[in-house]
Formats: C-alpha cells, structure tokens, sequence
C-alpha cells in the first residue's frame, strides 16, 4: 500500500503533504450556476494544459499552485455575487456549522481561522498528527511491528482510491456529519455541499498572513459587513 502519496486529481488538483498547514473552501450544493462554472472550467483547462507540458515537476507544480489560486479567487468572487442556495444565511445552520468546526479543533487538526460565508465555508488548519512517524531506536522489533500495523490502519480510514489523503478525509467526515444535521434542521433531503472542495498547501508564514486577512476581510469584500470583525461567523486562533 502506499501511504504517503499526497497528489491526486479530480476537477482540481489536490495536492496534500503532510505537515502543512491547508486552506480549504467548501460551498453549497447548487451555490453557482451551471454555466458559470462550465466557464471558469473551460478557462483552466486551457491553461492546464499548457502547464502539462512542461518538463521540470518543480516547475510544474508551482505553476499549477499559481493556476489554482487564480481559478479559485475568480471562483470565490462568484460565489459573493449569487445567491443561490445560501442555506448558511439560516443562523442555525450557520451555528451548527460554526460549532462543528471548533469541535474538531485539536483532534483532527489545529485550526488557525475560518469564515461561514451564506453559500460557502473558508477554514484554515494544519492536519494533527495522529501516529508517531518514528520510534526511538531502543524500542523493540514488536512494538515497531505494532505501530506500523497502527499507522496503516489509520491511514486506510483516509483511502481515497489506492492512496491517502488525511486531509480529504477530514473534510469528508466534517461534510458529512453537518450535511446530515443540517438537512435535519432544514426538513430537506438530498446533497448538502458541493463534492469537491478547494485546497490549497500555505508554504511560508507571509502566505499564511495572507490568506487569514483574505479569510477574514472576505464579509466585508462581499458588503455583508463594513467592518470585517463585525461578522458573527469568522473565527481566527490570534484574535
């Protein structure tokens, strides 16, 4: 099995090593017109491609973090111009939402910020580590044998195909648990949030600046607030 792949791809690239610290958006099922991202799609297809011709991976892989980035915040800007499906709007969605996130903190991650937007979710956090990556060398052959077979079980929790991707799975069990609860609340049924989700890996600390401020100015960029800390649904670890 192998458990350390962290590169995979659906519409999006997912790209997820362990120890980073990711900033993830997730939206609302039905949140955009069909035609507008069929648009935003046929846009970054074409770019992609021309990115999959380049030879050097190192390359490769910073030019497509570079597309990402554009396609998301074009993507992002729609979502504060519809709203379609803004079930977020609804307080006790939101807090549902909002509460189910701070739960999480410590045991599936270190949160640093999110934002409850009404058809969309911005979270930032660092995946915790759930299992040792060594063990001393003094320790025995057996517990070492004990603690692989722990690590692979855990891992295989997060299977996504034939690799791993903690931090998909995570998202996964967040998605799912509040979707169920929120159709609940809502006395719907049906698709909650959208499938896919943004993630993007935060590489050094002035990119991590960034995209807080971005998190957290992103009410008041879409007028729902003047002042950013004015809105009810952000949250961020140094404030």
């Amino acid at each position: 099995m192998e458990l350390n792949k962290t590169y995979y791809r659906r519409h999006l690239p997912h790209y997820q090593p362990e120890g980073y610290t990711f900033f993830i958006t997730f939206r609302l099922t039905g949140s955009l017109p069909h035609t507008a991202i069929e648009k935003l799609k046929s846009e970054y297809k074409n770019h992609i491609n021309i990115v999959d011709g380049i030879q050097s991976q190192e390359e490769k892989r910073i030019k497509y973090s570079e597309l990402k980035w554009n396609y998301f915040e074009n993507f992002d800007s729609l979502l504060d111009k519809y709203s379609n499906n803004n079930f977020l709007k609804n307080i006790s969605i939101a807090k549902l939402v909002y509460d189910s996130i701070l739960f999480r903190d410590k045991k599936d991650y270190d949160l640093i910020c999110f934002t409850i937007m009404p058809n969309h979710v911005h979270l930032v956090f660092s995946p915790v580590e759930r299992f040792a990556e060594s063990l001393n060398e003094k320790q025995d052959k057996k517990l070492l044998a004990e603690s692989l077979k722990e690590k692979e079980r855990i891992h295989a929790k997060g299977r996504i195909g034939d690799s791993t991707y903690i931090v998909t799975k995570i998202l996964q069990d967040l998605k799912k648990y509040t979707a169920r609860e929120c159709n609940k609340l809502l006395d719907r049924s049906g698709a909650f949030w959208q499938h896919e989700s943004y993630d993007h890996v935060v590489r050094n600390e002035v990119e991590l600046n960034k995209i807080v401020e971005y998190v957290l100015n992103n009410p008041a960029k879409a007028k729902l607030v003047e002042n950013p800390y004015d809105w009810k649904w952000s949250y961020c670890k140094y404030l």
